[in-house]
């Protein structure tokens, strides 16, 4: 079975230029050099003291590289870029594609493509490219509202919603931007960036690299988002106890799941693991790609 959606809330940015890998590999948390050589990748830009600015794919295009983003922020993504640009011979625009996904075993032979995370390849236009986070998180496409119109003809692919997504990336741990990391407050490491190949640390410098690699060597994290399952009614930005002693917060949320920023000692304490929200318990678990300390 495969499943595919379109995703409304996120965009696209062409990056146009001879300049153009250039120019994002001092801006970007992960290598251009991967995303000249053909691979899409997972990155962020941040402030200069390392918090979260903007999650985004880096994906190459015949004519440019495309970042898929947050559509309602897209215009502040393409703003913070280009105080940088300088001299450099590179221009950033909205792209008029649309962003979809699709998931579940049958997606890449569904689709045509390989389940190998961060391939690329072309969909007339557009871009097929396979989730380069974590194998099996999906396929995901920057194409025209036709082409995904034209999936729901394809054998062995059944539509469904962005929910319906949203379910699947709970089950893996997978951030969706804003909506899971906290702006200007986030750190990259507390959200899987280091195990979800979405920082580089071997690049060279980028804005907020100091504080990411720093984080990295001296093992400082001491919250994670996880996925949770959720037993009562519990709405996103609630504090989570383990006890009466703070131990985070809820992020994304629908239904009986989501994703919790969770303090990691305060959660090991808590009796069966077990953290409330209100009269809601909150039950968070480690997908098999996060490594957690001891």
């Amino acid at each position: 079975m495969a499943f595919f959606t379109p995703l409304p809330h996120r965009g696209l940015i062409a990056v146009h230029g001879e300049d153009r890998h250039a120019f994002l590999q001092g801006l970007v948390s992960n290598d251009m050099a991967t995303v000249e050589n053909g691979a899409a990748v997972w990155a962020a830009f941040l402030t200069p003291q390392g918090k979260f600015l903007h999650e985004f794919f880096v994906i190459p295009r015949t004519d440019a590289v495309l970042l898929e983003c947050e559509l309602a922020r897209r215009d502040d993504l393409v703003t913070r870029l280009s105080r940088y640009r300088l001299r450099a011979k590179a221009t950033l625009s909205a792209d008029p594609g649309v962003v979809a996904v699709a998931w579940g075993e049958d997606a890449a032979s569904a689709l045509e493509t390989t389940s190998a995370p961060g391939a690329v390849k072309a969909a007339g236009n557009g871009v097929l490219y396979t989730d380069p986070r974590v194998m099996g998180a999906g396929i995901r496409a920057a194409v025209t509202a036709e082409q995904i119109a034209a999936w729901e003809k394809l054998p062995g692919l059944t539509r469904a919603t962005p929910a319906d997504y949203d379910a699947h990336r709970f089950a893996l741990g997978l951030p969706d931007g804003s909506r899971d990391m906290e702006i200007e407050k986030a750190l990259l490491l507390e959200n899987g960036f280091a195990e979800l190949n979405g920082v580089d640390f071997k690049k060279g410098c980028y804005i907020g690299q100091e504080l990411t690699a720093r984080t990295h060597y001296r093992a400082l994290i001491k919250k994670r988002l996880l996925p949770v399952t959720i037993a009562g009614t519990a709405a996103a930005g609630a504090p989570l106890l383990s006890g009466n002693v703070e131990a985070g917060e809820l992020k994304s949320v629908a239904g009986d799941r989501g994703l919790a920023l969770v303090k990691i000692e305060a959660w090991r304490k808590a009796p069966d693991g077990v953290l409330t929200a209100g009269d809601a318990k909150i039950t968070p678990f480690v997908p098999a790609w996060m490594k957690l300390p001891e």
